[in-house]
């Protein structure tokens, strides 16, 4: 029986990136834009807003299935892709986040309501809407290719990706990594560490 991608709700992004690599990490510039946002999972929706407009996110919000983070690929950071209207719209329909190489605005009503967004930051003038675009198309957001049912995982530490082919796969590996570190001591971790580390120094020469 195939798992739901809720179940990466879990998983650190941190457990996920050591598995995954670095090219499944956005970049650092997307980041919860309030504090103490609650880690989210769920299949993306992909959207592509051009610079400047934001007609597509708009559309997205009432075509993207419950259980979905909508991610967008825009790389604007002078117009607005969304507002408190739309974030409250999208989390009443069941949308978890938005995960935006972007920017929002309104912060202070989408932190009240506790809807989760990733972005680039916050700038109050919105953008035109214009611009049509195929939706559930594959992306590319803060350096990331996402296609839709894509897992997207987003926490404190950032988004990870875990690609819908692998993750069964991924959610196995990551739950027995996550087990391991469980039954392992503070004092074991450091011995075991220190033991590479001085080893990696000694076979550069390193002394001291």
């Amino acid at each position: 029986m195939s798992s739901s991608p809720t179940a990466y709700a879990d998983i650190p992004t941190t457990t996920l990136a050591d598995l995954l690599g670095r090219d499944q990490v956005m970049d650092l510039g997307v980041r919860p834009l309030w504090p103490s946002m609650p880690r989210v999972a769920g299949p993306a929706f992909t959207v592509q807003c051009p610079p400047g407009d934001n007609l597509m996110l708009h559309a997205a919000i009432h075509r993207a299935a419950p259980g979905s983070v909508i991610v967008v690929e825009s790389g604007d950071l002078d117009y607005a892709l969304a507002g408190g209207n739309v974030c409250a719209v999208a989390q009443r329909r069941g949308v978890v986040a938005f995960v935006a190489d972007g920017v929002i605005r309104d912060i202070g009503e989408v932190r009240e309501s506790g809807f989760p967004v990733h972005a680039r930051g916050v700038v109050p003038y919105p953008g035109t809407k214009k611009a049509v675009r195929p939706l559930d198309e594959p992306v590319r957001c803060a350096g990331v290719r996402v296609e839709a049912g894509d897992v997207v995982v987003a926490d404190e530490d950032g988004v990870v990706v875990v690609p819908a082919a692998r993750q069964e796969e991924v959610l196995r590996a990551a739950e027995a990594k996550l087990a391991r570190e469980a039954d392992q001591t503070l004092d074991a971790w450091e011995e075991a560490h220190r033991t590479r580390i001085d080893a990696i120094l000694a076979e550069s020469g390193f002394e001291g």
